[in-house]
């Protein structure tokens, strides 16, 4: 073989080797997409509004499938159709991600909240000095213990166990019981709406607030009638467990030398309720 045909088959498996890669890695995307768009997408908790359920750091998967899918199952809450399809209701408990109603428009302007839901279409949802009321009957709540909030703003609040009518049970945060959220009117859920609320209860923008429109530009500008639902579209899907915990507050991801301190080891690959 001469030297000329020798360097031409070199360059031939080079490029041969680098077309490989190419279709690998873009095999590799189009997996994680699809994997992303249908089955479970990862999130994290940027907030404290569902302690103790979950914590500032938390990372979790989200199962796309439970509820069936919208445009907000795609990324950048891709306009391709309208409502839902596949659609399976939440039932009352389930911790649920979705697109803030307050957003106008699309993409980059949608933010993703998680709150659980404790409203159903056509419920009557009513919070009385602390208590969540569900169609004129008092949740079971059952103070279990005491929670203390440290740093520079020392907190003292209630653990309690709220049971849902239908069976879910699940641990809320009340540092008070006449917070400006603890004392309600009665809100009745719309068709095809879900009411939510944080299990930090005295600290969580849910629908007992007042809703904060968004316009294109991201500007935001308060409504003044007080509460909002959930549209069904908006779901985006169902909390199902935690796969990494890592406490802002010990390190930031730039101290490297602080990580074996603040991950939490112990909440790794906890289901949520």
């Amino acid at each position: 073989m001469t030297e000329v045909a020798e360097r031409r088959k070199r360059g031939q498996e080079k490029t041969g080797g680098l077309g490989e890669t190419v279709r690998t890695v873009v095999y590799a995307v189009l997996i994680a997409l699809v994997v992303r768009t249908f089955v479970i997408e990862p999130f994290n908790i940027p907030s404290g509004s569902m302690i103790p359920t979950l914590l500032v750091g938390d990372y979790l998967f989200v199962s796309k499938f439970s509820y069936g899918y919208s445009k907000h199952s795609f990324p950048f809450s891709l306009g391709l159709f309208s409502g839902r399809i596949f659609f399976h209701s939440p039932k009352r408990g389930d911790v649920a991600v979705f697109k803030y109603p307050g957003d106008q428009g699309q993409g980059f302007n949608r933010t993703d909240y998680i709150k659980r839901i404790v409203g159903l279409p056509g419920d009557r949802i009513q919070v009385t000095n602390g208590v969540l009321h569900i169609n004129g009957v008092a949740v079971k709540r059952e103070r279990i213990g005491e929670y203390a909030k440290g740093g520079g703003s020392y907190q003292k609040g209630m653990l309690y166990r709220e049971t849902m009518p239908d069976g879910p049970t699940y641990t809320v945060l009340q540092y008070s019981d006449s917070g400006p959220s603890d004392n309600t009117p009665e809100f009745l859920v719309p068709a095809n709406s879900y009411f939510v609320m944080g299990d930090n209860r005295d600290d969580s923008l849910d629908s007992r607030t007042r809703l904060m429109l968004r316009d294109i530009s991201g500007a935001p500008r308060e409504r003044d009638q007080l509460g909002w639902y959930v549209p069904a579209e908006n779901l985006v899907g169902r909390a199902e467990f935690i796969f990494f915990s890592h406490d802002p507050s010990e390190a930031g991801w730039s101290e490297p030398w602080k990580w074996p301190v603040a991950i939490r080891f112990s909440r790794f690959f906890r289901a949520i309720h």
